[in-house]
């Protein structure tokens, strides 16, 4: 997307509900340091709830000091792709 933004798209590992989060990378990422006061790169550590089970999910991704995407992993659900969020989400209202 062109608004500056990471968009995650998560399922629920429980009921399978979809879930889109809108992360604003200028305030949402926790800065990391290495050794001395040197910038390393930056954390995301997000709880994620559905609306069906109300569960959460746990995502937790690094950057680097560009703030482009090193690792990602989450507990209680699964990333998927916008596009499989927008083909789950239209089947799921209707």
């Amino acid at each position: 997307d062109d608004d500056g933004a990471i968009h995650l798209y998560v399922r629920c590992g429980r009921c399978n509900a979809v879930v889109h989060v809108r992360v604003d990378p200028r305030n949402d990422l926790l800065p990391e340091y290495g050794d001395g006061d040197d910038l390393s790169g930056y954390r995301l550590v997000k709880e994620i709830m559905d609306s069906r089970c109300f569960r959460l999910m746990r995502a937790e991704i690094d950057y680097d000091a560009l703030r482009r995407e090193l690792s990602r992993a989450i507990d209680g659900g699964a990333f998927i792709t916008r596009e499989e969020y927008e083909k789950l989400a239209v089947k799921r209202e209707s």
